[in-house]
């Protein structure tokens, strides 16, 4: 099996913002995780990223808000999504 291309979303905000969504199927898990989903979800404003959810080998499902890191409980792609969602979310609501 190949990766397969299950979501992928970019929108620029009214204000120029990026918001952008790539989850992959894997045939093997991205190690050390030990689900079959690669992805990045990222919000980029000003050229910046201030929230990101991703998983990288060697690192594991991780989130990243304000250049801070720290790990993410993965569950779903669907609840990875309403995550994300909400995080930036609440960071735009800060602004």
């Amino acid at each position: 099996m190949k990766a397969e291309l299950i979501h992928r979303l970019k929108h620029v905000t009214a204000e120029g913002d990026i918001i952008e969504m790539v989850v992959w199927k894997v045939p093997q898990p991205v190690s050390p995780c030990t689900h079959g989903f690669k992805y990045s979800l990222v919000y980029v404003v000003e050229g910046r990223r201030v929230i990101g959810f991703d998983n990288e080998r060697g690192k594991g499902d991780h989130v990243h808000v304000e250049g801070e890191e720290r790990p993410y409980a993965f569950e779903s792609v669907e609840r990875l999504i309403e995550d994300f969602v909400e995080a930036v979310e609440r960071w735009r609501e800060k602004r």
